[in-house]
């Protein structure tokens, strides 16, 4: 797989792990019966990427790139995203792999079915193309793909989809949990990929502790408490304690569920992202 190729891997897990990560009580059920209303606010941000470290066999000079980040929705009508990562490799010596991921999805209020479509590119080339469904049934997840090739299939009814998810994961910081474990599927990769995932959520960071970016100027973010997450993906069926995550995501969580400080761990190298803009979209009333 080239370099750029690699950050296919991070996928949709981006959407899902950054904005939406892969957390749970480890019960099942409604997130809103769990532990109280978790208010999503509908945003468009932008995240800026770059090198952070480069170690180990892979050699990269640096990394530019960009994530733009659309959410909307509420838990009556269901929730939307419109993502895009393009970045740009360099590996020396004038070698450069640019890589462009498109994606879309809408989750249905409860966390009980999933749509999603995803495109990638490397060097302007379509590498990659998804699209299917997720609904979650009495006894099982149920995975119907139409590209790239017709096929159906079932998971753990115990996995979770992304939205549930951050919902969960929201509720759990406020009540002081810091270890999760939990299956999780987004669609990503070939959209037959599940990955167990182990969270560890720090202390809470109080609105005093300003951030140094452009989250601190924002009155919706001002008042907020926010958490460290770190998140690392393991292939499905090995131990999280005795086994190399495949990647590992670590950011910042609000408790609205916008994200900022980024570093996506892929073991060679890690990416930073920095939150350089932000806006907020009025958020419709459930009826």
């Amino acid at each position: 797989m080239t370099l750029a190729g690699s950050l296919l891997r991070l996928g949709l897990c981006a959407v899902a792990a950054i904005f939406m990560m892969a957390a749970g009580l480890g019960i099942g059920g409604n997130a809103v019966a769990q532990g109280g209303a978790v208010d999503l606010v509908p945003h468009r941000a932008i995240y800026e990427l770059k090198l952070a470290k480069a170690h180990g066999k892979r050699s990269i000079e640096a990394i530019r790139g960009r994530i733009l980040y659309d959410f909307s929705g509420s838990v009556c009508e269901g929730y939307s995203l419109q993502f895009r990562q393009v970045s740009e490799l360099d590996s020396g010596e004038g070698k450069t792999e640019l890589s462009d991921l498109r994606a879309a999805t809408w989750e249905e209020g409860n966390g009980g079915s999933l749509r999603f479509t995803s495109q990638n590119f490397i060097d302007n080339k379509l590498t990659d193309n998804v699209d299917g469904r997720a609904e979650l049934r009495s006894d099982a997840m149920v995975i119907t793909l139409t590209k790239p090739a017709e096929k159906s299939f079932s998971i753990d009814a115990g996995t979770v989809l992304p939205t549930e998810h951050l919902r969960r994961a929201i509720i759990a910081a406020r009540a002081g949990k810091r270890i999760l474990e939990f299956q999780v599927y987004d669609g990503s990769e070939n959209g037959e990929k599940v990955y167990n995932s182990l969270t560890v959520i720090g202390q809470a960071i109080t609105p005093e502790r300003k951030p140094a970016d452009v989250a601190a100027t924002q009155p919706a973010l001002r008042d907020l408490v926010r958490w460290p997450v770190t998140i690392s993906y393991f292939e499905k069926g090995a131990a999280a304690g005795e086994q190399t995550p495949v990647y590992a995501i670590g950011f910042e969580l609000y408790e609205n569920g916008v994200s900022r400080a980024l570093l996506l761990d892929y073991g060679d190298f890690r990416v930073a992202g920095e939150l350089t803009q932000i806006d907020f979209k009025e958020a419709k009333p459930c009826r």
